[in-house]
């Protein structure tokens, strides 16, 4: 039993993405760039609405994951790592990897459902912000274990509970989450304002990226899909959100990178610049060696993904380690060789610190993606080469 028992594809992206990966970072550099960062940072709600019009009306951006029949671009996996690359170099004010990343490839999952199909649309056409509950009341990133209950009542249903370190729970306009049902866990849309429902902001290391505590008191809400799948359908979304997030953390260090060498090229110092001193060369050779490997780990995992392999989740799991790892690491890298103005808050590398930190513990950190990892090869979720053939 191997990682990726089947060969490591040789492919390349098609013209229109690559065309799409151009218009996109061109747009983030007009519209998200450091100064509209820091103003974002200052407001209640850290989101630019006018910037995700047009990621949903001009770009399709929102639509990505989701059905043509309800207005979306019934793209993969393979191609939103883009969307998500581009957006983790910019640290863009979007709620990409809630609305997009995991509503929207949940609410995709049951395509026919009456209630998925009002929010897919809402979400196609930037109308709606929603987000995904993958934690319970302690923030634990178990899908199959919530912290919220549910109860069938003369008038629907209500949930009790809470959730933690739910990503834009301020902002969204619906919150999909797990809850326990006689008949296992289920998928239940709460919207906003809905009685009983709490949503407590939370100070948290990156003011980039808002997340927020959920508190359910009887709260009505509406089944998405069936009852007793929502297990099935968060773990899923759970192993997607984690590419996505690997995705986003090589846009990342990948405009680290880029910004270290510049910076190498004209900062001088003893009568030369610091490119030119062998430890300064050194390290960023290190640097660049470990966003190219987290890029192909990233875009694996979303091969993977795309083409619904059975060594999907582990993938996922390897890649969201390996990634969150190499984007730490060449955030502190990056500080270090900018000297003392890396570490001041007027540099854009204390921004990116923030995010690589935080990213790391965002839906599991490291330890626990290899100890997923090690347990699905326990349970033989990966294929051998015989299996392949």
């Amino acid at each position: 039993m191997t990682i990726g028992a089947a060969p490591i594809p040789d492919f390349a992206f098609d013209d229109d993405v690559l065309q799409f990966r151009r218009v996109l970072r061109r747009l983030l550099e007009r519209r998200a760039a450091e100064p509209d960062v820091r103003r974002l940072v200052d407001t209640s709600t850290g989101h630019d609405p006018d910037l995700w019009k047009v990621l949903a009306l001009q770009l399709g951006v929102t639509g990505l994951a989701l059905p043509e029949a309800v207005g979306g671009g019934d793209r993969t996996p393979l191609d939103l790592v883009v969307a998500f690359e581009e957006c983790g170099r910019a640290l863009a004010a979007a709620s990409l990897l809630s609305t997009v990343g995991m509503a929207a490839s949940l609410l995709a999952r049951v395509p026919a459902d009456p209630v998925a199909q009002r929010y897919m649309q809402g979400i196609a056409d930037g109308s709606v912000l929603a987000s995904v509950v993958l934690t319970d009341a302690h923030g634990g990133w178990e899908v199959d274990r919530p912290g919220v209950h549910a109860r069938s009542t003369d008038s629907g249903w209500v949930l009790d509970g809470d959730a933690a370190l739910v990503l834009d729970a301020a902002l969204a306009d619906v919150v999909l989450l797990g809850a326990e049902t006689a008949e296992g866990v289920s998928v239940f849309a709460v919207e906003r304002g809905a009685p009983g429902l709490t949503v407590t902001a939370l100070n948290t290391l990156d003011l980039t990226r808002r997340q927020g505590a959920v508190h359910l008191h009887r709260t009505p809400a509406r089944p998405v899909g069936g009852l007793g799948d929502g297990a099935t359908h968060l773990s899923a979304v759970s192993d997607l959100a984690a590419v996505y997030l690997a995705a986003e953390q090589v846009g990342g260090a990948d405009r680290l990178l880029e910004m270290v060498v510049t910076y190498a090229r004209d900062r001088i110092q003893f009568g030369r610049v610091i490119g030119s001193f062998q430890a300064v060369k050194h390290r960023c050779a290190d640097m660049l060696l470990l966003v190219e490997s987290a890029r192909s780990a990233a875009y694996h995992a979303a091969w993977a993904s795309a083409e619904s392999r059975t060594d999907a989740p582990a993938l996922a799991s390897l890649a969201k380690a390996y990634c969150s790892e190499a984007y730490v690491e060449v955030a502190r890298a990056a500080i270090q060789l900018f000297g003392g103005i890396g570490f001041t808050w007027e540099h854009p590398a204390h921004l990116y610190y923030r995010r690589a930190v935080s990213s790391s513990a965002l839906l599991g950190d490291p330890f626990r993606h290899r100890e997923l990892l090690v347990r699905r090869l326990e349970t033989n979720s990966l294929t051998t080469p015989t299996e392949e053939r």
